[in-house]
């Protein structure tokens, strides 16, 4: 067996970026950007009232209490600016939010702080008198206060959420570069799997693995393209691999058959079809039996174990690296967090524990590794918010106690870590 380190090399030695495509913003929602993304213009576009009120020429003044105005004009936010001339600055303009400023005119004084004159319901008062001060500018949205025009608004390799896309419909940007999709192909193997409703009398296992995997391959960024189960059979499984490699997915991920027992075909058959194995075993538990190979035909496969745990360990710190280098994105970096209760760090080998976070009334955040964790389990999936990573603890077992700062990664990398706060 490897260590981790050097397995995840091998595995991404030779990974690059996947090519960009125009994508429509909406549509681009949780994906990753390609390239920068730089205003076309100003935002706002351009002086707008912040407030329903009575727009003003102060200057270098300030409008005292007390002091009249004629009301000159009236307009609406979509109106054109409005152009007084002369006398007509000296007068206020009713106003409403959002509005372009007229011409010349500087301030607004909200329709609440003045008292109106003249006018009814369908047309403007003739006439305001300020009820307190107005300083020069006030409630006036300048033009570009927010955005420049030619700022950088979004990075590469920054994610489209909500916000982002609000930003880039506000701009006006239709389109954005966006690294392709990770294209994924899942092939399950055994004969004793079923899907739901499939199973009758019998020794079946239910294949969970299955909807695991695309559901957290789609929240990792990745594309499912096919999807096969086969026997303990190795000519099948050639046969499989030929159908989903015709889908041209960038990476395989196959499941189970890659142990040391008589049935696990799936290390013999890819190097029989002329596959580069980089590796087979890995020091991490649970999940040692890990496979990473180079198919002849391009794609990079990765032999997950069977067992539910081994196999979401192999996705999340494996797979989920390998997704991270395709989309051009950083390698992840854990937070450092302390422990609640003592956890045992096995000897040469990384662990991997489910864990919650919980948050005391003061701010303070720990880790809590969840119990009955064997790798057959489902149970501790339900419970876990986060995974906690213990490194080798060298020739001999070692406790972590309490109050040490350990490695933890939200359950995907492309989510935040979440707690619960603790219970009063």
């Amino acid at each position: 067996m490897i260590g981790y380190e050097e397995a995840l090399a091998l595995l991404l030695r030779d990974v690059v970026p996947l090519d960009t495509e125009s994508v429509a913003a909406f549509d681009g929602a949780g994906r990753v950007l390609a390239a920068d993304v730089r205003s076309p213009g100003f935002l706002p576009r351009f002086d707008n009232a912040a407030m329903d009120g009575f727009a003003l020429a102060l200057g270098d003044a300030t409008g005292e209490a007390g002091t009249e105005w004629p009301v000159l004009g009236s307009t609406a936010a979509g109106d054109a600016a409005g152009q007084p001339a002369g006398p007509a600055r000296q007068g206020a303009w009713e106003i409403m939010t959002g509005a372009v400023m007229p011409d010349g005119l500087d301030s607004v004084v909200p329709v609440e702080r003045v008292d109106a004159s003249g006018g009814t319901d369908g047309t403007p008062p003739t006439r305001i008198r300020l009820r307190e001060p107005v300083r020069t500018g006030a409630n006036v949205r300048r033009r570009g206060e927010d955005i420049a025009e030619g700022a950088r608004v979004l990075a590469k390799c920054e994610r489209l959420g909500p916000a982002q896309i609000m930003l880039l419909a506000a701009l006006g940007i239709e389109r954005v570069p966006l690294v392709r999709r990770p294209r994924v192909a899942l092939i399950a193997t055994g004969r004793e799997l079923a899907e739901a409703g499939e199973a009758d009398e019998g020794a079946w296992i239910h294949d969970s693995n299955t909807p695991f995997l695309r559901l957290r391959l789609h929240a990792a960024g990745a594309e499912v393209v096919a999807r096969e189960r086969v026997g303990d059979d190795p000519v099948g499984f050639t046969a499989v691999l030929d159908r989903v490699l015709a889908q041209r997915p960038d990476l395989v991920i196959s499941t189970g058959a890659v142990s040391r027992g008589r049935f696990d075909f799936v290390p013999g058959s890819l190097r029989a079809r002329g596959a580069d194995v980089r590796f087979h075993g890995v020091a991490i538990r649970p999940g040692k039996p890990l496979l990473c190979a180079r198919l002849r035909e391009g794609p990079l496969h990765v032999g997950l174990p069977g067992n539910p745990a081994s196999c979401a360990v192999g996705l999340r710190f494996f797979v989920e690296p390998l997704l991270r280098a395709m989309l051009g994105l950083p390698r992840e970096r854990p937070a450092r967090l302390p422990l609640a209760a003592p956890v045992h760090a096995r000897a040469n080998l990384r662990t991997h524990l489910h864990a919650m976070l919980e948050g005391d009334g003061e701010g303070r955040l720990t880790v809590h590794p969840l119990p009955r964790q064997e790798s057959f389990r489902l149970a501790p999936f339900l419970s876990s918010q986060a995974w906690l990573v213990l490194p080798e603890a060298g020739d001999g077992d070692t406790v972590i106690e309490p109050g040490q700062a350990v490695d933890v990664y939200p359950p995907g990398h492309l989510e935040p870590l979440a707690w619960q706060q603790e219970s009063p």
